[in-house]
């Protein structure tokens, strides 16, 4: 069984595992944990101080990808397709395919405006696996907001979703969906939903690592930090720094 068949088979048994990687490093200890791991255009916040992902360049998402991938093995492989580089099939096409021939991923992932399943659809058929996005997507939404907390928007979220797998996605990120709208969206389909604060309610969860850790400093309602990294490194640079100004280090252990 593929890693695609894998995930999908998933649904409705286990739950799914992801977090993002920017680097070989953090791969490398994912790769023990996760079943996917999302070289994610957060890094554009997280790594390159942006405000969005906005201006998030082809060429990061393959530099980032290609350090990625070199920890990681056992869990599938997604990277994101930054904003401007999927704008028709065949811009699309191009750039996925450049994405999947430069970096060894496994899929790339696309937010859905609503509009562009087509797109996922052309993509699929070109043998290129395919995760969409709904509910609040960063590159194509200004202004953050909770999505599916009236019938209607539940209902559009639903359609949305359905479209999405019908185009021949294996996968579907909800991103800040209402518990309920989350529920009603993963149990009207056959394909795995990965929620980020959208609820235990999906089939998987999905984490910016930094955040976890402690790291970024960004700590919506949605995050829960499960370790305090930075308090870690300042405590260790602190501890260099007097040890460096005492003429403590480096000892003879550290020299040749």
């Amino acid at each position: 069984m593929n890693k695609i068949k894998k995930i999908i088979a998933k649904k409705n048994k286990s739950k799914i595992v992801c977090l993002t990687s920017y680097s070989k490093s953090v791969s490398k200890i994912l790769d023990k944990y996760c079943d996917i791991i999302l070289v994610g255009d957060s890094l554009g916040n997280v790594l390159y101080g942006m405000k969005n992902t906005h201006k998030v360049s082809l060429q990061m998402m393959i530099d980032h990808a290609v350090s990625a991938k070199q920890g990681c093995n056992k869990s599938l492989l997604v990277v994101d397709m930054p904003k401007g580089t999927y704008k028709n099939s065949k811009i699309a096409l191009k750039n996925a395919k450049k994405i999947m021939v430069k970096t060894k991923c496994d899929a790339i992932k696309i937010e859905s405006n609503s509009k562009n399943f087509d797109i996922i659809k052309h993509l699929v058929k070109s043998k290129i696996n395919v995760m969409g996005h709904i509910g609040y997507t960063p590159q194509i939404k200004k202004k953050f907001k909770v999505e599916g907390r009236n019938p209607e928007e539940i209902n559009r979220l639903i359609v949305e979703a359905n479209k999405i797998e019908r185009a021949g996605a294996f996968s579907i990120v909800l991103e800040c969906v209402s518990s309920v709208a989350s529920k009603k969206i993963t149990d009207s389909l056959k394909i795995p939903t990965i929620g980020i604060g959208s609820s235990l309610n999906c089939d998987g969860q999905i984490l910016v690592t930094d955040d976890l850790l402690g790291l970024s400093g960004f700590y919506p309602k949605f995050v829960k930090r499960f370790a305090n990294i930075s308090k870690i490194i300042d405590k260790s640079i602190q501890k260099y720094k007097t040890e460096v100004i005492k003429k403590k280090f480096p000892s003879k252990k550290y020299t040749f």
